[in-house]
């Protein structure tokens, strides 16, 4: 009998390519979420469509009626409240219930690296990390009160065709393709990884319904390892753009000017990371993470290439590009 598993969300960046994988790999899958449109990300067919809001308790409830399921995963999970109320939901119903937290939720500044799961998880700079944490705090008791049969994911810098891995976005390649000088918080030399979603995703599906990591947090992602300076010219190289001009600005200027980006940047991206995967190739052996960037950023210029609705440029990102290469380039 195939596992039988719930994804809360399932169009999105990470949770799309764990719905190919999981229908490939023979799972009988059942998608909840809110509707609404066509999804740039569509479902594989073969796939269960339930339509609700999974933050709506009664809501879900109704929907779900009094369907067990071997595992349940929420991928729209972003504050203790809403972890709270799927233990709830879930009590008695489950056989394991996986939570995707993220890396960022990592002690900053980094103690030492690699970071492993037991790295302490301390975020002073960004709220979303800290909402992570505290969801993961009402995992960690849920299972140690009641054994509730808990499972933490924690990605990192999980990207797809349609998402490109730098701040600006789009407005940056074409920034790039017109010769125009692009920003680089820092001095460009921090490390950084980024994960493709098609290999999160083979880390992923395997552990659903393993025992083995119930009450266990892991942590999945890339292992190739790149300065902030290399991802931006490997983005350039991609398309075509030759040898990028980059002014390096430190993260704190670009985080007073840029409020919306200065919690995400102070509180990750400025940091330097490498994360040790040896939880992870235990539990799935045989993984590796086999999509270099290089071979990302080429899907993500093509696709943008091909679809030029999704070619904006972001007039108050130019805006603010501007002004910092003028006052600092």
């Amino acid at each position: 009998m195939s596992l039988r598993v719930l994804f809360l969300g399932g169009t999105g960046i990470i949770s799309s390519a764990c719905a190919a994988l999981a229908v490939e790999r023979g799972l009988d899958l059942t998608v909840l979420n809110r509707g609404g449109g066509a999804s740039r990300r569509p479902l594989p067919e073969g796939v269960e469509v339930l339509t609700a809001d999974a933050r709506s308790p009664e809501v879900l409830r109704t929907a779900l009626g009094d369907r067990e399921f071997d595992v349940v995963v929420d991928f729209v999970a972003f504050t203790a409240a809403h972890v709270a109320a799927d233990v709830e939901t879930f009590r008695g119903r489950v056989g394991q219930f996986v939570f995707i937290s993220s890396a960022s939720a990592y002690q900053k500044p980094v103690g030492h690296l690699p970071i492993t799961e037991s790295t302490p998880l301390r975020n002073p700079f960004w709220q979303y990390s800290r909402n992570k944490i505290a969801a993961e705090d009402v995992l960690v008791r849920a299972y140690r009160d009641e054994g509730f049969p808990a499972v933490v994911v924690r990605p990192s810098h999980t990207y797809d065709r349609y998402s490109l891995p730098v701040d600006g976005g789009w407005t940056i390649v074409e920034r790039m393709r017109r010769g125009k000088p692009v920003v680089v918080h820092g001095d460009g030399t921090s490390l950084w990884v980024l994960t493709h979603h098609r290999d999160f995703a083979k880390g992923f599906v395997p552990l659903l319904g393993d025992r083995r990591v119930t009450g266990e947090a892991v942590h999945i992602t890339g292992e190739e390892v790149l300065t902030w300076d290399a991802i931006h010219r490997v983005l350039a190289d991609a398309a075509g753009a030759g040898e990028p001009q980059l002014v390096h600005v430190p993260s704190d200027v670009i985080a007073r000017e840029d409020p919306a980006r200065g919690p995400g940047l102070l509180g990750d991206k400025a940091h330097s990371v490498v994360f040790d995967t040896t939880v992870l190739k235990r539990l799935v052996p045989g993984f590796a993470a086999t999509i270099p960037f290089a071979e990302g950023a080429r899907e993500i210029v093509a696709h943008h290439d091909a679809h030029p609705e999704l070619r904006r440029v972001d007039p108050v990102v130019d805006a603010l590009e501007d002004d910092l290469v003028r006052r600092w380039g």
